[in-house]
């Protein structure tokens, strides 16, 4: 592979999305990422919508190779002590004590590589009165208060995509990036925590400056509130975000937009703090406006002013948007047996251009296990 992080091995040994994130986005960066899976079903995101190679699992883990080890077995515990020689990273999301009843604790890992750095990744970190629970996005959610942010309480549903997992994995990846800086610079290897419940708190700072600075609790209107931030409904029922932010210009460009300049002149909406106290009131001064007419209509009348603005879209029209088709952010995948898949690129550019991403299909279950277990030497099992 090729990348600014070619020749780094990390061996992986992780499931759902957590630590699968942090790998592939170690991956698209050149490292060489192997994935430990167990023999029987292996990630079980594999199956989270039947079959093997479930758009989950393809989602969290392109660019790897995978190798099936019964790490309870004598020779799968052996494969993995050959991998981690080899290796500069571990990285798992077990529960914390785990590893070490596999026989893979801080004194037997630091033995089998001094220069190992290890990451592990759970829920609530390896201390705690919550340190066995489980735990997954929707729990790491409602702890860090992001839940309050998201769910109305009149009509209480969890809805939107997974964010404490998926902050958590980028937080990891950075952990892990800073050990390896650390390990270059001074040879030592680091053990590297991340936790679900820290990482969906350090996603959402401003609430909590809201909290202590302000004295503010937030509900889900705060920030569209204090950003000035509206989605409109059109006559075709396509709708439209806007985001007016802090800056005076933006605010009169949009009243010459939706032919008001009247409400220039409203003490209600006279300023930027005024329309904050009186947020609701605007919107529903807004909202027939736009219902007026279709989103087309708006889009060219918005597209003549300097404006922050776009179309909601649906996931269906994203990769259309003539901006998304510039960036060439979706790209194919070919996998020999499986066959094509859509991936989203690294949102990365390095000297201009990202054409040294690799751009290897996610695995099969065991599809390089014989392949790995003879780099480490090791006679595939019969």
């Amino acid at each position: 592979m090729t990348g600014a992080l070619s020749g780094i091995r990390v061996i992986e040994i992780s499931t759902m999305i957590t630590a699968p994130l942090a790998g592939m986005m170690l991956a698209d960066m050149g490292a060489g990422v192997i994935k430990v899976e167990n023999p029987e079903g292996g990630d079980p995101y594999r199956s989270f919508r039947g079959g093997q190679y479930s758009p989950h699992f393809c989602a969290y883990n392109r660019n790897k190779r995978s190798v099936v080890l019964n790490l309870r077995q004598p020779d799968g515990k052996a494969a993995l002590e050959a991998l981690l020689r080899t290796a500069d990273v571990l990285l798992e999301n077990f529960r914390p004590g785990v590893l070490a009843r596999l026989g893979f604790d801080a004194t037997r890992l630091a033995e089998i590589n001094p220069r190992l750095i290890h990451c592990s990744i759970s829920g609530f970190g390896p201390s705690g009165p919550y340190r066995d629970r489980p735990a997954y996005d929707a729990v790491a959610q409602a702890l860090s208060g992001l839940s309050s942010l998201l769910v109305d309480a009149e009509a209480p549903r969890i809805a939107g995509p997974t964010i404490a997992d998926n902050a958590t994995g980028q937080y990891a990846a950075f952990g892990i990036l800073a050990a390896l800086m650390e390990r270059e610079r001074t040879g030592r290897a680091r053990r590297v925590d991340v936790n679900m419940l820290e990482s969906a708190l350090a996603f959402i700072p401003d609430p909590y400056g809201y909290l202590t600075q302000m004295g503010l609790v937030s509900d889900p209107y705060l920030r569209a509130r204090t950003s000035q931030s509206y989605v409109f409904s059109c006559s075709d029922r396509a709708m439209l975000a806007v985001h007016l932010s802090s800056r005076e210009k933006f605010w009169m460009a949009f009243l010459e937009v939706i032919g008001r300049p009247d409400l220039a002149e409203d003490e209600r909406y006279s300023t930027r703090s005024a329309r904050i106290d009186n947020y609701d009131s605007l919107n529903a001064q807004l909202a027939p406006i736009f219902a007026a007419h279709p989103r087309d209509h708006w889009l060219d009348r918005f597209a003549q002013h300097d404006i922050p603005y776009a179309p909601v879209y649906n996931v269906s029209e994203v990769a259309a948007d003539p901006q998304v088709a510039h960036l060439g952010s979706f790209f194919d995948l070919e996998h020999p047996v499986q066959g094509r898949l859509t991936a989203i690129r690294r949102p990365i550019w390095t000297d201009g251009q990202r054409d040294d991403q690799p751009c290897l299909p996610p695995p099969m279950l065991g599809e390089h296990t014989e392949e790995i277990l003879r780099e480490c030497g090791l006679a595939p099992s019969p």
